[in-house]
């Protein structure tokens, strides 16, 4: 298995989803809130696939 590094907008994305997710745990955003855990976790899925999918 190869892996690359994501390219910088893929990674900035997944970053965003991230603490999107973390900031809304801790704060009320109404939009976020109630989808944290979704949050982080496509922010970290994307960062994955990213990391074995060459060119994404």
């Amino acid at each position: 298995m190869q892996l690359s590094a994501p390219k910088v907008v893929t990674f900035w994305i997944a970053v965003l989803l991230g603490v999107l997710g973390f900031i809304g745990t801790f704060a009320t955003i109404p939009l976020v809130s109630p989808y944290a855990f979704w949050f982080v976790f496509v922010g970290f899925a994307l960062l994955a696939v990213a990391t074995l999918t060459k060119g994404l």
